[in-house]
Order: C-alpha cells, then structure tokens, then sequence
C-alpha cells in the first residue's frame, strides 16, 4: 500500500500487520471523525480526520526508526475516540473543567469490542501489551514532552493554517534519541514550541473554540436527555449521529445549530455564570546538544516566561 501523507511524504506500507489494520473497519470509522471534534458545519476551523492523524502517528514513528510493534499502537492509539472526539470528555467526561482524555480509559474495552485483537493474535502480537502506551516512549509521553501523538497533530496544524514555513525544518530536526523524540536543533526546537502554544491559545484554548465546545456539548446532552441519541450510538461515526441529531424537530437543538452554522460566536448571550476551561498543552522539548539533552527552558530561559503567560491566559477560562 502506498500512502501518500501531507506532512510525511509517500511511504510504502507492506507489513501485513499494517495493511489488515488499514483495512479493517474500526480504523476506517475514523476517517469520518472530526479532528476538533466539532464538524466543519458548526466549526470555525476546517478539520482533518482522526484517521489522517492516526496514520500519521504511524508514519512519524516509522521514520524515528521505531519497532513495528510501536507503529501498531501508534495507528491504533486513537481508535477508540468517539463521534465528536473530544466533545464526549464535555459530554461523557470531565472536559469542561480541563481533562480531555475519556477516549483513554475506554480504549481497551472498545478495541476487545473489535475484531482487531485477532488480527494482532494472527500476527504474534499481545493485545494487553499494545494496549499499554507506557510501552511506547516514542508514542506517548506526559506534557512537556515530545511524543509522535503530540507531534503529529501539531505539525498538522501548522501546515494547514498557522505557520506552514516551519513545518519541514522542525521535522527534518527531530531524531529518536534513546527511545525519546528530540530536537538537534535549538531555534527548530524554539519555533515549534513557540508555535504550539500559539495553538493553545489561538485554537484549542481560544474562545471560538471553547463558546463552540460549550453550545455543541450542551446541545449533545439535551439530544441524549430528549433520547434521540444514545450513548452507544458515539461508538458508531459523526454522519450518523449527527444525522439523527439534525433530523431532530426539538426546538432547543435546532436553535443550537442554527447558532453554531455562524462563523462568529462573539455576540452569544453568556449568562449562566458558569465558567468552562480547555485543557492546557504545552511542550518544552528536549534538545541535542553536544552529545547531551537539555530541555529549551535551560537553554533559552526566557521561554519559561512564555509558557506562563500562556498558562495564566489559559486559567482565566470562560464564563460561560
């Protein structure tokens, strides 16, 4: 299979693993799951697929040299995201207060839902073992660090509309060091942190953002409270239960789309005394440097100034 990405190139995929993964449905569903989670409709932002970030987790491992085993839980990690990605931490979880992560502690239980664990047990694989992402230094690790997951959706990011310059420099100076992902160089290391915490605050953080997390996810409740949807339904894809969602005649709900269809949430009415947060993202990468890793923040102090101003904008949330 040739797989031809926007940020990583063409690649050739072979290992049968793979190619039955990409084949099987579960990975698919995810081509029709919002990025941002809210669908372009009621969106300010255009989205990319979870799949495409998916894929992409995997491609960025495969050119850090990582094992295939990782690549595996790399193109698997995001499997069990919901209709809506991280809108169901707003409805299901505890997103409104800044944890984004009920994708996390459902994924075992949706992957043994799938017919995925024959096909790692066909190829010598161990389910429990795939499962775990602490396995997986190069996938997943905790913020500040880097990790492909986190790498990945930024580089995105910055392509598809804030900074696409730096996209090939900043990847051309990530390396596996020692099963970490690390930059060679200091002032690639600098833009793409500088540039990630741009996202948080112009983006994941900002306001049109977290006004449309709020209408959008209140709107989810009321469709589930009304039982037009059901939980379960989330484990299928968006076209189907936001299908159900707009053929809905509830008053409410429809007053709700109506309003998110705007591509300026400025003037909405926000009277409920009632403050929500995103979840705070930030990296402060580790560098290379004459055989030795140190993080940016010793190398350039006055980045640790720059987190916190990100930070304190972040904590101020949003009355909602």
């Amino acid at each position: 299979m040739t797989i031809k990405d926007n940020i990583y190139g063409k690649y050739e995929v072979k290992e049968p693993v793979l190619l039955d993964i990409l084949k099987n449905p579960s990975i698919n569903r995810l081509k029709r799951i919002s990025q941002y989670g809210i669908p372009d409709k009621y969106y300010h932002f255009e989205n990319y697929s979870r799949y495409e970030h998916s894929v992409g987790a995997m491609l960025l491992l495969r050119k850090l040299g990582a094992t295939l085993e990782e690549q595996v839980a790399g193109l698997l990690h995001d499997v069990s995201v919901l209709a809506f990605s991280h809108i169901a931490d707003w409805v299901f979880g505890d997103g409104p207060n800044g944890t984004e992560g009920y994708h996390n502690r459902i994924h075992a239980k949706f992957v043994k839902s799938t017919d995925i664990p024959k096909i790692l047990k066909k190829y010598g694989f161990r389910v429990e073992r795939i499962l775990n992402e602490e396995n997986y230094s190069l996938l997943e690790r905790n913020i500040p660090d880097l990790c492909a997951d986190r790498v990945d959706y930024a580089l995105r990011e910055f392509k598809y509309w804030l900074n696409p310059k730096i996209v090939k420099e900043c990847l051309n100076s990530l390396v596996n060091y020692n099963g970490e992902i690390v930059f060679t160089d200091k002032g690639h290391a600098l833009d793409f942190a500088n540039n990630y915490l741009e996202l948080q605050t112009q983006h994941w953080g900002g306001y049109e953002s977290m006004i449309r997390y709020h209408l959008f996810s209140e709107m989810v409740k009321l469709a589930l409270e009304e039982k037009i949807v059901a939980e379960k339904d989330f484990f299928e894809d968006e076209p189907f239960v936001l299908g159900k969602i707009e053929a809905s005649k509830h008053k409410g709900i429809q007053e709700k789309l109506s309003l998110l269809k705007k591509r300026d949430l400025s003037s909405v009415k926000r009277a409920s005394g009632k403050k929500v947060f995103k979840k705070f993202r930030f990296v402060n990468p580790k560098v290379l440097v004459d055989g030795k890793l140190q993080r940016l923040t010793e190398l350039t102090p006055g980045f640790k100034k720059v987190i916190e101003k990100h930070r304190k904008i972040n904590l101020k949330g949003l009355m909602v």
